[in-house]
């Protein structure tokens, strides 16, 4: 975890230095990540440290926030394992993110919701235990079959993740910003069909880059330039297969919502005899 420099001693302080808090299995189990971007350990199992004082303020820096520098950050400074986080699988990310923040700040997270018609907070305890669990059991499936062509698949790395959602968020914020103005409705419809075909680009990105090979009787094809183009010029019901074979993968990882029980003074004020409070990991709070 430390350098020592030349002419200095050992550091007296070393023994009070931040130690392994919790131990954890990778959704992934350490399948697609380059050469060099982790140090497995030989039960499979990654050691994680809390965060320093310089990573609680990395976490709160809105412009490493809104382009993932302060993520990646923190989970190589929380699990040295991981020597790029940019190449972890989006599917490991969340895990990690969790497991840090029990290293951190223990194993409840405080959660604060408004009953709806009643007007009243609540609070809740929300265990994380329980989360990380669930993640290490789900997997991945990474196999499709449609017709007689077999696809092989991988998870988006982090890197490739965030661009995703930035280049999406930014047209889907110009569609609007379109849609607010006053410009006459032949440029209105130029600047909407400008930023669909950009989306729509951005879709076909993501199915080429999460496609590994796609293999057909004995002939295999890996090279990217050939699934690239057979993506573009394949039929609907292919692409289709695919996308959702995709967010079907994604789904198994997200997280339930928490199931709130009313009280009866809630329910008299108009509230639901149960309600649902989404759970996100927004790094902007999710670390407070």
């Amino acid at each position: 975890m430390s350098e020592m420099k030349p002419g200095v001693g050992p550091n007296p302080l070393q023994k009070y230095f931040r130690q392994p808090k919790i131990y954890v299995a990778l959704p992934s189990g350490g399948h697609w990540y380059p050469e060099g971007a982790l140090e497995m350990t030989e039960n499979g199992e990654l050691p994680v440290y809390a965060m320093t004082a310089q990573d609680e303020l990395m976490m709160k820096t809105p412009d490493a926030l809104l382009n993932g520098q302060s993520v990646v950050n923190v989970i190589q400074s929380c699990v040295p394992a991981i020597k790029n986080a940019w190449q972890v699988p989006s599917i490991d990310v969340d895990l990690l993110l969790i497991a840090i923040r029990i290293a951190t700040y223990g194993e409840k997270m405080e959660i604060e919701t408004r009953v709806p018609n009643a007007g009243t907070e609540r609070k809740f305890d929300l265990d994380l235990r329980q989360l990380l669990d669930r993640y290490q059991a789900v997997k991945f499936d990474e196999t499709i079959v449609v017709g007689d062509m077999k696809i092989t698949l991988r998870p988006q790395t982090y890197q490739e993740y965030t661009r995703t959602a930035t280049k999406t968020f930014e047209e889907q914020r110009i569609a609007q910003v379109v849609q607010d103005t006053e410009m006459d409705e032949g440029e209105k419809l130029q600047r909407f069909s400008a930023s669909f075909q950009k989306l729509t680009a951005i879709t076909v990105d993501m199915v080429v880059n999460g496609l590994v090979q796609v293999q057909v009787g004995e002939e295999v094809v890996t090279n990217k330039q050939h699934i690239g183009d057979f993506v573009k010029n394949a039929d609907k019901q292919f692409f289709t297969a695919i996308t959702e074979h995709m967010t079907e993968q994604k789904k198994k990882f997200d997280v339930e919502p928490f199931k709130v029980e009313t009280t009866a003074e809630e329910q008299e004020a108009g509230a639901p005899k149960m309600f649902e409070v989404p759970i996100t990991f927004d790094q902007s709070n999710f670390f407070e």
